[in-house]
Order: C-alpha cells, then structure tokens, then sequence
C-alpha cells in the first residue's frame, strides 16, 4: 500500500508538473538570454572601450559617479571594471601612466590589487603589500567610501584585531551611513567563518536595516546573514525556532526591497540572486519563482559561486527546480497560484 501511494503521488506531481509547467515559465527569459554578471547601459561602452585600451569611458563614469556621490553605482561599476582589468589592463596602464593622481585610477588600481592578493593563499602577506595603494585611493578624495569599503576586506585579510575594524567602519560611515558595500565587507568581517558569530551577524544587519530607508540595498543585509547561517551546514543543523523566525523575517524584508524595484533591473540583481536562493532553501518555491521573474537576465556570481562549480548553471538550475516545485504542488483541479493568491 505505501508503494503504491508514493507511486500514485509520483503520477500526480508528474501530471501537475506537464500541465503547468509551460505556464509556470511565462515572464521568464530563456536560458540562453540569461547573462552573468551583465553591465548595465552605461558601463557597457566602458568596457567595450577598455577592450580596445581606450580608458576614457570608464574614466567619464567613474567621474560622474564620483561627482554625484553615487557610491552604490560606483562601487558595482568598479567592481566590474576590476573583473575585467584582471584579464586585461592595459588601459589601466594607459589611464595611470596619463593620469597618475587621478582618483578613479587609484581606486581602480587599488581594487585591482585587493583582488587579485585575495586570490592566493598567501592573501594576508600580499594584502599588506597594498595598503598604500588604498590610503592614496582614500587620500585622492576624502569624501568617498569606497576605499574604505575596501580597507575593511583588507583588514579582514590580514587579521586586523576588532580595534582596527571599527576605525575603519568609522571612517567608511562618516563618509555614507548607509553604503551597502561597506556594510557588506562589515558583516563579513563579523561573520562565524571569520571573526564573528552568526548571532553577531545577524544582530549587526538587523540595527543596520532598521537605521536604513526602506529603499536602501542595506534592507538586503539581513538575508546575507540569513546566507551565511544556511550555508554552514552545522549551524543550519541546530537553528532552533527563534534563527528561523530571524531568516524568514529577513527573507520578508527582502521581499519588500525587491519589489520596489522594476522588474529586471540590474541594481538589486545581487540582492535578487541571494533571495531567490535563500527562499529556494527555504522551500518557498513559489516566492522563489517570482524573484526569478523579477531578476530577469540578470544572473550574478554571487550566490551561486559560492554553492555550485558553475555559477550561470547553478542559477539554471535553480529556477528549473523553483518552476518544477510550484508545478508540482499545484492542485490538478485547480489553476496555478502565485504566492498564495490565485489568478482572477
């Protein structure tokens, strides 16, 4: 008897799974139109330029983002431009050797060094190799967080005591409250694989979300702790009730983040990626589907860098399984429902 009824149910999701699928994937690019860690409009011709040496569109943006104090937008076009000057930068060459004190270059040329000392196990002795290179990044003007944001990873490479951190944070804060990138490498520093404690993560986003906007990415951090806790396998073991009202509160407020942005814009992609994977591991499938169609053709590396060996089919597979999952649980006499609610 209890073959057969897991037989019969193996029939009816299949079933369910057939007759909603195809529905299920409306709003959803298909897999070839989904791109990795994809610039957007305006820095595009900046690293199509970069392809050719030409340093001068990179330099405009970084300009114009520096001038309007739009450190959210400066941070994510650095840090692309630092991906692609690993492999090629020859036009950081140029740009530095035309404009050695310029502070876009030292920025760039600064992230770069982090960068790439971050990828050898012997990060912590090449890190302190480039600390002069942020304190002329942070010197070039003093009104940026950036270089800050990227002194706290340095200090968290090379062991710096909790002293040391929190001047840091100081200063990343006195520059822009409430960064999200400085924030971001805070919460890493404080993290149970580094120096800190799941319980110290979550109590720092949490304080740092409620002194936040309702539209600020740092509504977003709690469901990084959120991450971080799931991905430790041990932890996620002993959660008790109480850390998991504290990552199901995390995920509702990245819930409310994400849908005050339009649809398949890449500035909360990141923040859009990790939901999607937190509210699959969460087994909200549903709600894991409708950040999917949210996040459009904008798959990022992070999360799923860091949990499959290849981060574009992670994110494929994924949102097949969130599909799959939705497919699956819906009645067969019934129409599909969306997070709860049915269509009218």
């Amino acid at each position: 008897m209890v073959c057969t009824m897991a037989f019969l149910r193996a029939l009816l999701s299949s079933a369910r799974t057939f007759r909603y699928g195809p529905g299920l994937a409306a709003g959803l690019p298909a897999d070839d139109a989904v791109l990795l860690d994809a610039p957007d409009e305006r820095l595009s011709p900046a690293l199509v330029a970069a392809a050719s040496d030409d340093f001068g569109p990179a330099a405009k943006l970084l300009a114009l983002t520096r001038d309007a104090a739009d450190w959210e937008t400066r941070d994510r076009a650095l840090a692309q431009l630092v991906a692609f000057a690993h492999s090629r930068d020859g036009w950081l060459t140029g740009w530095l050797a035309t404009a050695p004190r310029d502070p876009d270059a030292l920025l760039v040329k600064a992230a770069l060094a982090v960068h790439r000392a971050w990828e050898s196990p012997a990060h912590a002795e090449l890190l302190r190799d480039v600390s002069p290179l942020i304190t002329a990044a942070a010197e070039a003007d003093p009104r940026d967080p950036v270089p800050w944001r990227l002194a706290l990873d340095h200090a968290r490479g090379t062991h710096a005591p909790h002293t040391v951190f929190e001047s840091l944070w100081e200063q990343a804060v006195r520059r822009s409250p409430h960064h999200y990138g400085s924030h971001v490498s805070a919460l890493r520093y404080l993290s149970a694989e580094w120096y800190g404690s799941h319980r110290e993560c979550f109590d720092f986003a949490e304080r740092a979300a409620e002194d936040a906007a309702r539209d600020s990415l740092v509504q977003a951090l709690p469901v990084r702790a959120a991450y971080a806790l799931l991905r430790d396998e041990k932890a996620a073991a002993r959660a008790n009730s109480v850390q998991g009202d504290r990552i199901d509160a995390a995920v509702d407020l990245a819930i409310r983040l994400s849908a005050g942005f339009p649809a398949g814009d890449p500035r909360p992609a990141e923040v859009r990626n990790l939901l999607a994977y937190v509210l699959v591991a969460r087994s909200r499938a549903a709600e894991a589907l409708e950040q999917f169609r949210l996040i459009g053709p904008y798959a990022t590396s992070f999360p799923w860098a860091s949990v499959t060996g290849e981060a574009l089919g992670g994110f494929l597979d994924a949102r097949a399984d969130a599909r799959l999952r939705v497919a699956s649980s819906t009645p067969l006499c019934g129409r599909p429902e969306h997070d709860g609610r049915r269509d009218h």
